[in-house]
């Protein structure tokens, strides 16, 4: 998003916070709400062109959210839609992304309200290492042919009582309705959202070997200094990588054995 859409999204998600800082606000609830009312967008290109349409006055478009969503949904998510369709949005698109992302943050609000938010982000991420290398259980979740509760249904043998209640809802919502995303990206998308809630960066580390319990603080604490803030270690084990260790952090990508690389970061941080 660019412009006036990621303004309006800075804006749904002050709000979405305000909302879910409440104890009477079900975050749950209403991550299930929003993610129904993306559908009904998703769906409905004329709706989301008239809720985005800058000619049209703020207060009759939510009105018109009232109307069509207000017997169906909680009075939060209908005075959350309400302020979105106010703000301005650069295409009708960016409504239904923005929307998307408030239904993943409200569950992983409640995942950090249930203190699992760490156990989240490390079963999202090694869930994306496993579509990533199991092409057969790739091709099944992606299946344009299959029906979206088959592959849904398949997912939940697969991680029912495995993982955790907000990793499964996610992962679900991304099979059932994938928006045009490869399975990846909705991964990575998620795993970013998550470390955002504890405003965090994600490394994702790649080692020929695992890390010992050293190294890991070790690094992250390197990162952290370097970076300015929190960071997130997503470890993987590659063989391939002789010798050294590669970290990706966003789209910058560090080459270098663990001490040169902690070397490194030591020197930038004295110089």
């Amino acid at each position: 998003m660019n412009g006036a859409s990621r303004e309006a999204l800075a804006a749904a998600r002050e709000r979405l916070d305000a909302l879910t800082d409440s104890t009477s606000v079900d975050a749950t609830k209403l991550a299930d709400e929003l993610a129904a009312v993306t559908a009904l967008l998703d769906r409905e290109a004329s709706l989301r062109r008239v809720l985005t349409d800058p000619a049209q006055p703020g207060e009759a478009k939510a009105e018109l959210v009232r109307r069509l969503i207000g017997a169906q949904v909680g009075t939060a998510t209908v005075d959350l839609v309400s302020g979105m369709v106010r703000s301005r949005w650069s295409q009708p698109r960016d409504l239904v992304d923005a929307l998307e992302e408030l239904a993943n943050v409200a569950d992983l609000t409640a995942a950090e309200k249930a203190g699992t938010l760490d156990d989240v982000e490390d079963e999202l991420f090694r869930f994306g290492r496993i579509v990533s290398s199991n092409t057969e259980l790739r091709a099944a979740l992606t299946d344009r042919a299959a029906s979206a509760s088959a592959k849904v249904e398949l997912l939940h043998r697969l991680l029912g009582g495995r993982a955790k209640p907000t990793t499964e809802r996610l992962v679900a919502r991304l099979v059932s309705a994938p928006r045009g995303r490869s399975l990846e990206a909705g991964l990575e998308s998620l795993s970013r959202l998550a470390a955002e809630r504890r405003d965090r960066m994600v490394a994702v580390v790649t080692s020929a070997v695992p890390l010992s319990d050293g190294q890991k603080q070790r690094l992250g604490a390197a990162l952290t200094k370097l970076y300015g803030r929190r960071m997130h270690l997503n470890l993987d084990v590659d063989p391939e990588v002789v010798g050294g260790m590669r970290v990706q952090i966003g789209d910058e990508v560090i080459n270098g054995s663990i001490a040169d690389r902690l070397e490194d970061a030591a020197r930038r941080m004295a110089s």
